[in-house]
């Protein structure tokens, strides 16, 4: 039996529909372009990369490995990084190879940093100096409303997580209320006592402050005296 496919998460869906969106309307801004490859960086060192075409795609990852290229460049610089001619570039001697073995003589890479969040978007052409200067308004201005939407999409899905939370701490307040009364009756402690030693079991036995709260009330506490003793020292 086939494993179900795993589910990616709507935040890292979303990120990925507007990173090529970004990639394909750039791409449309310049007629000279031949494709559009597109980066993220928004946890972590790992970038994440979508391309206009499959054999772009290897154009970005080679320079992400290397840290050697115009992307790495744009991103060190906080500018525009230009490449007229790769025939005439002695810049990146990797990335330059692999670029001319795919046809690529020319591009032009934008980044942009907002909260955290690095984006960038590269442009490329077959024929030398078709890109400069006529890409970097209407391109920029779709990079900038990206970065800005990828900002507020994680402030909207980090909201949501939080409310998701306090919902859960809502839900199960009401049986950790009563489990620390039984506490509370068993021990003849207060209730900060209790819920020390709620604490202190959930901690040692490496399960959620909820679940042990829920096995003690279905329990009733009976039986477990000796236990809650115990485990009230330490809290104490």
């Amino acid at each position: 039996m086939l494993p179900e496919p795993e589910r990616q998460k709507p935040e890292t869906t979303t990120t990925a529909r507007r990173l090529s969106r970004l990639a394909e309307q750039s791409m449309r801004c310049a007629p000279a372009c031949c494709g559009a490859v597109a980066t993220i960086s928004d946890s972590g060192p790992e970038r994440r990369i979508t391309a206009t075409h499959p054999d772009l795609a290897p154009l970005a990852a080679v320079q992400l490995a290397c840290g050697d290229g115009p992307i790495p460049s744009a991103l060190d610089a906080g500018e525009a990084v230009d490449t007229e001619d790769l025939l005439t570039e002695d810049r990146w001697p990797g990335y330059r190879a692999l670029a001319l073995d795919s046809g690529v003589r020319s591009g032009v890479t934008l980044p942009f940093r907002r909260s955290g969040i690095e984006v960038t978007v590269s442009l490329f052409s077959y024929r030398p100096g078709s890109l400069k200067g006529i890409v970097r308004g209407p391109v920029g201005i779709l990079a900038e409303e990206t970065t800005t939407g990828l900002v507020r999409d994680r402030r909207y899905h980090a909201a949501l997580a939080e409310v998701e939370q306090l919902e859960a701490a809502l839900r199960s307040r009401p049986v950790i209320d009563q489990a620390s009364g039984i506490v509370m009756h068993v021990l003849g402690c207060e209730a900060d006592a209790a819920f020390a030693v709620l604490r202190t079991i959930s901690q040692r036995t490496n399960r959620k402050l909820a679940e042990v709260a829920d096995a003690l009330v279905r329990a009733k506490g009976r039986g477990l005296e000796s236990e809650l003793s115990a485990m009230a020292r330490p809290a104490h």
